[in-house]
This record gives C-alpha cells, sequence and structure tokens, in this order.
C-alpha cells in the first residue's frame, strides 16, 4: 500500500515575493496573492500544511476599484460595544488605511481557521513604493 505525501513545513526557506498594486484591480491582485500565501500555485499544495511564502505589496495606496466603488462599497468595523459599529466607504478607507483595504480583501480569500491567522503575518503591505525587506532579496511578480 501507498502512503500518501504530506507536504514538508519550509521553515526558514520560505521564497519571498514582491506585487506592484499600482493600478490593478483589488480582487484580481487580492487572488495572486492569497495563492501565494497558501501554496496553491505549488505542486506539493496540502491545505492542512502551511508552506505559503512570504508576499510584499508595495503601492497600496494606488490600488484601483471598478465602477462605483470608491463611493459605493463600505467597510465595517465593530469595536464590541452597543452601538460601536462604524462603517467606512472605501474612499475614506484609502485615505486613512490604504494597507487594510488589500489586507482585507486578501483575508476574505483565507480559510477561516488558524493556519490563515498565521498566513496573514506572512503578508506586508506598504501604501507607498519603498520596502524595508530588500534584505530578503524579493522576487518581483508582473500581474
Amino acid at each position: 500500500m501507498q502512503k500518501s505525501y504530506r507536504a514538508p513545513d519550509p521553515g526558514d526557506k520560505r521564497p519571498w515575493f514582491l506585487i506592484d498594486a499600482k493600478d490593478k484591480p483589488l480582487g484580481r491582485l487580492a487572488v495572486v496573492v492569497a495563492n501565494k500565501l497558501r501554496a496553491k500555485d505549488s505542486p506539493t499544495f496540502d491545505p492542512s500544511v502551511d508552506a505559503g511564502a512570504f508576499v510584499i505589496v508595495v503601492n497600496a495606496a494606488q490600488v484601483k476599484l471598478t465602477g462605483n466603488k470608491e463611493t459605493q462599497k463600505e467597510y465595517q468595523r465593530y469595536s464590541g460595544y452597543r452601538g460601536g459599529l462604524k462603517k467606512f466607504t472605501a474612499a475614506t478607507m484609502r485615505e486613512r488605511h490604504p494597507d487594510r483595504m488589500i489586507a482585507e480583501a486578501v483575508r476574505g480569500m483565507l480559510p477561516k481557521n488558524n493556519i490563515a491567522r498565521k498566513m496573514m503575518t506572512r503578508l506586508k503591505i506598504f501604501a507607498g513604493a519603498e520596502h524595508t525587506h530588500t534584505a530578503q532579496k524579493p522576487v518581483e511578480i508582473a500581474l
């Protein structure tokens, strides 16, 4: 009887990828980022093993929203207290926290479990063109 293959945890040997979000649609960008974090593009993909890569996203403030989403799309946060629901439009979110727009889109595309929370720690998002991970020599991905 043949044993099932189980992908090993890469540990410190995880690859680093750099993605430029300038003028890229938010949803299409989030799909690529989520697949890299999960290692879905790897031939040894296993949903129960966290074998994904580190992903750096730059120019998050210039990500594109199609249609009327800039004014109609709403993000919401809840403080836990009564009446503590706060709603923001995408334009307000882009102005205050442009990195959270991408983080929320990617989080929604990952499974809802402990592995996904660990994956989100490997996502590094920067509003501008500069990032602090040049020492890791990330490979740039063109979308």
